[in-house]
């Protein structure tokens, strides 16, 4: 195998999906096939982690961590939930211009950068992701969007061409991929490598499938579209950027760059109302598992030995550190990188090591740390202590059979924090579907032996 060239990189990240939505991870499939065929194909030849997390259990603040390698609550714009539509015209709320990122660094080694679809890390003219060091752009700059008529939760357009408002008719989901397949035939007669970020907005609501295109009109006006879809719909959004990778790996092994491409797949936060996130508990908001962890996938055939599983703990801004490992560009000095290179587990993925992970959410008060085979949470002022290898579902709390490690973690994650930026006093929370409705909880919508981290006040 050829460890010394520089790969292709493209980064592909899912919106919502859930730990288990995909056959690789468990999924189940539908009575039209499998829903996950070509990932479950790239797992099969690659490498797929099962302890691997994101930055957050929501969508901007993990994005500024892909883009940083560094714990996000280093920066305003992501020390709480997400930028949203309503972020227009903010010059505090966005990813600054003049800090080092994944494609900037890259760049500045010779590499060809591009985005492909949602950027979700402010709007213009104060950020943008050719501020950031993004040759070209396409997709949308805030978070969901219909799928059809390309418009935001405030009914604005929203999707954009190298800084220009850009109208295309089609299926958004498709018309990222089909950009990516043009990318990747015009890279391959480039002398330079290229880093593409593919950031997917399926399955994020709303529930729209190829073939629902007269559901726009119906949805414009309240894009979390409460009243719609169902897992058929949901599968079906995930089975169409299942395709779409298809159509890109098929481009990468007709020009040539498959062998040396390091395609990554992943997930921005755990899954919504009808992801799949078994046997974990919780989802999109929490930091319970469900909440955090995600799926990743790497294949890299002139690296990567196929049929590789492991149990490494990992983290978004990880991968952002091994892709530029692997492309042999250091971070900025000014900037040290908060994620570690994973590039020993891809070569080798019974390699492992000691990797401790935080989180902190304002939103219920939330705090997590995974250290080893433990990991100590906070929801709504109570700690708990978990194995999560005995306990994935995190239903039995240790914390009174191991209070001396219950109390070493507390101190680790507090000392932790105080490394941190404090979460400033005007941080807001957004909530749609996993907002409380009447003293139940969406995610779980019981009164009574709820999950502690899912629990509803009664």
């Amino acid at each position: 195998m050829n460890q010394n060239k520089r790969p292709n990189i493209i980064y592909i990240v899912a919106d919502d999906l859930g730990y288990a939505d995909l056959g690789c991870y468990g999924g189940r499939d539908e009575p039209w096939g499998p829903v996950s065929p070509v990932l479950d194909r790239l797992a099969a030849q690659g490498l797929r982690f099962t302890q691997g997390y994101s930055n957050s259990p929501v969508c901007s603040p993990t994005r500024f961590a892909l883009m940083t390698a560094r714990y996000q609550y280093r920066l305003r714009g992501a020390a709480e939930e997400p930028i949203n539509s309503k972020s227009r015209g903010s010059t505090n709320l966005g990813l600054p211009p003049e800090h080092p990122t994944l494609p900037s660094l890259l760049q500045g080694a010779g590499y060809r950068t591009a985005l492909i679809g949602k950027w979700h890390l402010g709007f213009a003219p104060h950020f943008g992701p050719l501020q950031s060091g993004y040759e070209e752009s396409f997709g949308p700059l805030a978070g969901g969007v219909d799928y059809f008529s390309h418009c935001d939760s405030s009914g604005r357009h929203d999707l954009w061409l190298n800084g220009a408002e850009h109208h295309a008719e089609g299926y958004l989901t498709d018309l990222l991929s089909r950009r990516t397949v043009e990318y990747v035939e015009r890279m391959a007669s480039q002398d330079a490598p290229f880093f593409v970020s593919l950031h997917y907005t399926a399955p994020h609501w709303p529930w729209e499938t190829r073939e629902d295109a007269d559901r726009a009109p119906i949805v414009k006006d309240n894009l979390f579209d409460l009243a719609g879809g169902n897992i058929h719909v949901y599968r079906r959004m995930i089975h169409h950027m299942d395709e779409g990778i298809g159509w890109i790996v098929e481009a990468l092994r007709r020009t040539g760059q498959l062998d040396h491409t390091l395609i990554v797949f992943t997930s921005d936060n755990g899954g919504e109302r009808f992801s799949d996130n078994w046997p974990l508990v919780g989802g999109k908001m929490d930091l319970t598992e469900g909440g955090i962890r995600v799926p990743w996938i790497a294949h890299w055939p002139a690296v990567i030995r196929p049929g590789g599983v492991s149990r490494q703990l990992c983290m978004t801004m990880d991968w952002s550190a091994t892709m530029l490992a692997a492309a042999g560009v250091a971070a900025h000095p000014d900037y040290p990188l908060d994620g570690v290179s994973l590039l020993p587990v891809l070569r080798d993925a019974a390699h492992q090591f000691d990797r401790p992970l935080h989180w902190r959410m304002n939103h219920r008060g939330q705090r997590a740390l995974r250290a080893g085979d433990w990991k100590y949470l906070r929801v709504d002022g109570h700690d708990y202590l978990f194995n999560i290898p005995g306990d994935e579902r995190e239903r039995a709390n240790q914390g009174t059979k191991e209070p001396e490690r219950l109390a070493a973690m507390r101190a680790d994650w507090e000392a932790w924090n105080a490394s941190m930026p404090t979460i400033p006093p005007d941080a807001t929370v957004s909530l749609g579907y996993s907002a409380k409705v009447d003293g139940i909880c969406w995610l779980c919508p019981r009164l009574t032996a709820c999950p502690a981290a899912c629990r509803a006040a009664a």
